[in-house]
This record gives C-alpha cells, sequence and structure tokens, in this order.
C-alpha cells in the first residue's frame, strides 16, 4: 500500500511526477505539499486525516496505525515546486518497451515480453550505435532472421521508424489504469496541451 503511485503536481497544477505513498505522506508531514480531494479540494495532513474519518471504507484503501486510519491519497500538489522538470525520455530498455507498445517492431507480432528483444537496426559491428533511431523491439524470429546483416540484406522492413518518444507519452503509460480518474483529471489536460516536437 505504501509503494503504491500518488500523482505529483507542481503549484501550477501541472503533473510532474509519480511517487510512492510513503513519500507523498512525507511531502505532506513537512508541508512541502497538499493532497488533493476528487472534488479539487485541498488538505494538509490534519485535515487529512480529519477526512480520513468521516470517509466510508466501501471502497477506499486506508493506511492503519494505532490510533488513526488515513485514507490512501491519489494526488498531491506541491507549494513551492512551480517549474516543469526536464523535458527528457530516458534512453533505457522500460522506455523502448512503452515505446514500441512491446511489438515486434520487424513482423508487428505481441509475443510474451520474455520473447522479445531488443535489435540494433544497422548493427554495432557495423558502426551502429545504441540510440532512440537506431534501436526496436525485436521478436526472437525476426531477430535470428535478421542476425548481424542490415534491413536491406536481410529482407526485413519496419512496422513503423523509431523515434525518441515525446516526454509526456511514457508519464501517460504511467498514469494508465481504470482506478485513477482522479489522475486523468490532470493527466489528459497535460497531454493534449503540451507543445509537441519532432
Amino acid at each position: 500500500m505504501l509503494s503504491q503511485g500518488v500523482l505529483v503536481l507542481n503549484r501550477n497544477w501541472m503533473a510532474v511526477h509519480v511517487c510512492s505513498v510513503r513519500r507523498a505522506l512525507s511531502l505532506v508531514v513537512q508541508d512541502y505539499a497538499r493532497i488533493i480531494a476528487d472534488d479539487y479540494q485541498i488538505y494538509d495532513f490534519n485535515s487529512w486525516r480529519e477526512l480520513s474519518k468521516r470517509i466510508e471504507h466501501e471502497g477506499n484503501d486506508f493506511i492503519r496505525t494505532p490510533s488513526f486510519r488515513l485514507l490512501v491519497p491519489e494526488v498531491i500538489l506541491l507549494t513551492v515546486f512551480g517549474r516543469m522538470p526536464p523535458r527528457t525520455v530516458k534512453f533505457n530498455r522500460r522506455n523502448i518497451y512503452v515505446r514500441d507498445h512491446h511489438t515486434c517492431q520487424y513482423c508487428g507480432t505481441k509475443p510474451p515480453r520474455e520473447e522479445l528483444t531488443i535489435d540494433h537496426i544497422v548493427p554495432r559491428s557495423r558502426g551502429g550505435r545504441s540510440t532512440w533511431k537506431n534501436v526496436v523491439l525485436a521478436c526472437q524470429s525476426c531477430n535470428s532472421r535478421k542476425g548481424n546483416q542490415t534491413l536491406e540484406k536481410s529482407g526485413l522492413t519496419l512496422v513503423r521508424p523509431p523515434k525518441k518518444p515525446h516526454w509526456m507519452a511514457t508519464l501517460r503509460n504511467t498514469l494508465r489504469g481504470p482506478d485513477r480518474p482522479l489522475w486523468q483529471k490532470f493527466v489528459d489536460a497535460a497531454y493534449w496541451n503540451v507543445t509537441l516536437e519532432d
């Protein structure tokens, strides 16, 4: 329960991060953040504790202590941080899987995760680098077929050309889920209003 995700908004009400419930409550207790409820009301720790007393158990998650129970927050608002974090996407395995939708970029199949590999379009032995535009997910069959060849020699084609994903796309993937309707109130606005880059 304490490691569950909490959406973090900057003081301008823009989604900037996801942290654990433990970290979110720590920020609230230290007065660095406030909790936002479904009706957009803002609560400090003590008022959230009072609200938690009045909320029914049915369909709500609570943290229980020896002396009180506390409703698990879904969204917090930072009180001092107003900037946006750097709008970059880390080049790592998880983000490659997110960008390629867990799908082979040669044949379009969606095998189990453990059967996907990361393939260099221009093989490293031929000078290819590990960059957003040179790596894609490939099923084991397509990866074996391509081997250490270029696309032309292997006869394979890409489903879509690889590119660096937009920073909001990876955040949006993290925020998906039917059990987070409050998150969507903030994420959808940020997703649709952000300026796209080439």
